[in-house]
């Protein structure tokens, strides 16, 4: 299955349905179709061999994605947050591309010569235009239908591929084809250039679920929106529902149609979900692992356990939240050594994962993934005995401190619970003695004063003496991707390079 079939069925079962809504503007199932077609033909007739799409959120999105898969072409999101310079660097990487771009970022166009359309005519044009039929078909699901930079926390960004049939395996063995009441709305808020934003074109599509955009995201405005828009479920990272969290104080949330929160995208802070579970006491929390490699999500921990572990006394119990939870169907995941053997339940290793969603393909490096279709996801992870899993960190990220690993985030959750922390990174520096020391990173809530041995203390009293920081650094922020992953390589460099102060 390509992913243009499922716009087709979609337009079929669902017609006038509204599809996809941006502000007060939305298009329909039948209308995004036709005007995806008639984009095709255009790509095709002018000989263009990929589709860029340099904006935000938006009605041209979901049409410059199916356009196309249509015309057998990859579409490749840049990350509209990357410096001008980067930018056309990427751009200059790519074959024969239309460029698809926001006005607002056309001074990347300044010494550029790529053919290019702004978002609003394309897409204006395209849904004025007549509805026909393609003079071509193509049913070749091995063609690359996304091409994504990966997000680069810890070195050069890759191209990753993704074909039609990791994306629609995923699809298919995950969601019920019209599953969704023509009441249902989704709010998305992150960018296009995530898998999670190409996940929710296609998923929200084969469910029949409109989506709602919110490209500027903030927790007032996403909070409006849900209200406003009648919104059921919603996406968010984690650092967007931190801030939500903080914006609502001890008042609940008072979103009576919101159903389903999803979120994944990075590490979720315990703290945060256990406010968050208080906050919106009628709404399921849904916890997606996946990677780009992956097509997005390969494990979920579901709102019945996120529920059964914040009431549970039992301490197995409560540790789940910190879980990713259980496998998806058809996906495989084994946890191994560092020579590749299997480890037995309880132990930690590198996470292995296989299955018809996995890519693990870049573009000027070939597959990565082994003869028997493991890919080698470079998280670090260990399952418990009641089959959860629990994703330690990247194994960059894991500080060896006299021969003993340790996972940042055990530390990084005791400090979030100190009344004046607002965010913090736990790495290891390079010493003598241990080989790897910890060092804290912290910034404090504005107007409050912390000192580095209260918060040594505060770690003690919960932690053994071993995962107490040696060192405590203030700091005004902490450096996040644009999808909100923590950049600790960034956060070492300025460690190393300040020094930490005891």
């Amino acid at each position: 299955m390509r992913s243009s079939d499922i716009i087709d069925m979609a337009a079929s079962a669902y017609g006038e349905r509204p599809a996809f809504t941006a502000g007060k503007d939305s298009l329909s199932y039948e209308q995004l179709a036709a005007a995806a077609r008639w984009a095709a033909d255009e790509l095709r007739t002018q000989g263009h061999r990929s589709l860029v799409y340099l904006g935000q959120s938006g009605l041209a999105f979901p049409l410059a994605m199916f356009a196309a898969a249509y015309a057998e072409v990859p579409l490749i999101p840049l990350n509209y947050r990357l410096a001008h310079a980067q930018l056309r660097e990427q751009i200059a990487m790519l074959d024969a591309p239309l460029l698809l771009l926001d006005d607002a970022y056309t001074p990347v166009l300044d010494g550029v010569s790529v053919p290019h359309r702004l978002t609003a005519p394309w897409s204006a044009e395209a849904r004025a235009a007549e509805s026909h039929e393609l003079a071509f078909v193509c049913d070749d699901d091995s063609q690359p239908a996304l091409i994504l930079f990966t997000s680069g926390t810890g070195g050069t960004p890759k191209q990753a591929i993704l074909r039609h049939s990791h994306l629609t395996s995923y699809v298919v063995q995950s969601i019920e084809f019209g599953g969704a009441g023509d009441d249902e709305a989704a709010l998305t808020s992150v960018p296009p250039y995530h898998i999670a934003g190409a996940g929710a074109v296609i998923s929200n599509t084969f469910a029949g679920r409109r989506v709602v955009y919110l490209p500027d995201f903030s927790p007032e405005s996403w909070l409006d929106t849900v209200r406003e828009q009648g919104v059921t479920s919603a996406m968010v990272v984690p650092t967007m529902l931190a801030r939500i969290v903080e914006s609502l104080g001890d008042q609940p949330a008072a979103t009576p149609t919101l159903r389903h929160i999803a979120y994944g995208g990075a590490r979720m802070p315990q703290p945060v979900i256990e406010a968050a579970l208080q906050l919106f006491p009628d709404a399921e929390f849904v916890n997606a692992y996946g990677l780009t490699e992956t097509s997005s999500t390969i494990a979920l921990l579901d709102g019945a356990a996120h529920r059964a572990a914040v009431e549970s006394r039992d301490p197995a119990v409560r540790r789940r939240l910190a879980s990713v939870g259980r496998p998806l169907p058809g996906v495989e995941i084994e946890i191994r050594d560092d020579s590749g053997r299997p480890l037995a339940t309880g132990q930690q290793g590198g996470l292995h994962v296989r299955g018809p969603q996995v890519s693990g393909e870049y573009r000027a490096i070939g597959s990565t993934v082994d003869a028997e279709g493991w890919f080698a996801t470079g998280d670090v992870a260990g399952f418990d005995h009641d089959g959860y899993l629990f994703i330690e960190g990247r194994s960059d990220d894991i500080i060896i401190r006299g021969a003993e690993n340790i996972s940042p985030d055990v530390i990084e959750d005791v400090i979030l619970r100190h009344p004046d922390v607002r965010e913090v990174a736990v790495v290891g520096v390079p010493d003598e003695e241990w080989g790897q020391e910890i060092v804290a990173v912290v910034v404090v809530d504005e107007g409050t004063t912390l000192d580095a041995e209260e918060l040594k203390r505060w770690v003690r009293s919960s932690l053994r003496g071993s995962l107490t920081p040696r060192s405590v650094v203030f700091v005004a922020e902490l450096p996040y991707t644009p999808t909100g992953k923590l950049q600790r390589a960034k956060v070492l460099e300025e460690v190393c390079g300040t020094g930490p102060s005891t």
